[in-house]
């Protein structure tokens, strides 16, 4: 059950990360004050929309997927609040600066860590699911 709730979640959230999000949410959301939060907050809501549409729909047609609601609710939440984290972009350029990849994240390298802690999120909300 773990690979099907990973898979849904992961095509949750691409799809909020590459066709759902917006310019504006896209150059915003990281900005500081309340248009920076909103453009986050609505960006990071797409996310639990569309993860939560992919497990609805997994859990009726997939015979693997059997869900939790309330673990489910936690997971989405998990999900909305991680990628709202991430996504305020100092988080990411934190890790880079205290890890020794300064001149990575000056090459374009911040989008691959930022990506990578997107997906570490999602197995720690499958984790989550599967164990309920």
């Amino acid at each position: 059950m773990f690979a099907s709730l990973f898979i849904l979640l992961y095509l949750g959230h691409l799809l909020a990360d590459y066709p759902l999000q917006t310019d504006h949410q896209a150059a915003h959301k990281a900005d500081c004050g309340r248009d920076g939060w909103f453009a986050n907050l609505r960006h990071a809501s797409t996310h639990v929309l569309t993860c939560g549409l992919a497990l609805a729909i997994g859990s009726a047609v997939l015979d693997d997927v059997d869900l939790s609601a309330p673990v489910a609710a936690l997971a989405l939440a998990w999900i909305g609040a991680s990628h709202a984290f991430i996504d305020r972009r100092w988080p990411v350029q934190w890790w880079m600066t205290h890890t020794g990849q300064t001149t990575w994240a000056a090459n374009g390298g911040a989008a691959h860590v930022d990506q990578t802690a997107h997906v570490l999120a999602l197995v720690l909300a499958a984790l989550a699911l599967v164990t309920a």
